[in-house]
C-alpha cells in the first residue's frame, strides 16, 4: 500500500470531490492531485494542477495500459521520470473499492 494513499486516510481526509475520487501524487504538494476511476474494467487517471487548469481541460482520462506503455518507452530510452511514479495503480485500485 503507498504511503502517499495511507497519509490522507489516516489523517480522515476525504478524496472525493465534484471532480472524483483522488490522490496526491507528491503528499507534500497538494495543489496537484490525480484522479482516478474506472470504466469499461480498466483504470483510468487525470491530472489536475491548481495552478495550471488547462491540463485537466486539454488531457482525457489517461487508461493505465497507455502508461504502462509509455513507462516502457522511457525504461528502453533511458530518459525523463517513470510516469510509474505518479501514476499509482494500487492506490488508485483501492480508492474505487473503497468507493464501492
Amino acid at each position: 500500500m503507498s504511503k502517499r494513499w495511507c497519509l490522507e486516510v489516516i489523517e480522515g481526509k476525504k478524496m472525493k470531490d465534484s471532480q472524483g475520487i483522488y490522490y496526491y501524487p507528491n503528499p507534500a504538494d497538494k495543489r496537484v492531485r490525480m484522479y482516478v476511476r474506472e470504466s469499461f474494467g480498466q483504470v483510468e487517471f487525470r491530472l489536475w494542477n491548481r495552478e495550471h487548469p488547462e491540463i485537466w481541460e486539454r488531457h482525457d482520462w489517461i487508461p493505465y495500459a497507455d502508461i504502462e506503455a509509455a513507462a516502457a518507452e522511457y525504461k528502453k530510452r533511458g530518459a525523463g521520470a517513470d510516469p510509474l511514479v505518479m501514476y499509482d495503480v494500487n492506490v488508485a485500485k483501492r480508492l474505487l473499492a473503497d468507493e464501492g
